[in-house]
């Protein structure tokens, strides 16, 4: 009787440390989607260097340098660990993969339609050409789908906190 007993007593659920899963979400997104994003600059299918998220505060010539485009991946670790903490507070209760899909295409809008050509960012989207837009509204969607599908799989899959003799 003593042997059933503890080998179906329930330990206290395990709770996601949210300040720091989201450090490492966001650091892991930034690092991957920004080296995917200086990729496809590199390879010419977008006009963005990977640094226009700096660009006030660098010249031009420098984050078309090696170490300014190290920076600039930089910089795209930094505003994801940002937005990953904006994601969390926002839409953070939602499930589904849509959600980060949405995400992601409402920063290329606030990036790329609004504020972006307001500082200096980017060009505006009527310059920039076709190859560049679907681009980087396919970086920033997938970005935003990363950051928003893994979120709602840690902390919206229960199945993976079910007790092993639950079944």
């Amino acid at each position: 009787m003593q042997l059933s007993r503890k080998r179906f007593k329930h330990k206290r659920p395990y709770r996601t440390n949210r300040v720091l899963y989201g450090l490492k979400l966001g650091f892991f997104a930034g690092l991957f989607w920004g080296v995917v994003h200086w990729l496809l600059y590199n390879i010419h299918f977008t006009t963005v260097i990977p640094g226009f998220l700096i660009e006030p505060f660098f010249r031009h010539a420098f984050l078309k340098t090696g170490w300014g485009q190290v920076a600039g991946i930089g910089s795209f670790i930094v505003f994801s660990i940002v937005a990953t903490y904006l994601y969390m507070l926002v839409f953070g209760r939602l499930s589904g993969p849509r959600w980060g899909i949405l995400y992601g295409a409402i920063w290329w809008l606030i990036i790329f339609i609004g504020i972006g050509p307001l500082m200096n960012l980017t060009e505006r989207v009527n310059k920039i050409g076709y190859d560049t837009i679907a681009t980087e509204i396919s970086v920033y969607v997938l970005w935003g789908l990363f950051i928003g599908y893994t979120i709602a799989f840690e902390f919206h899959d229960e199945a993976s906190r079910e007790p092993a003799g639950a079944f």
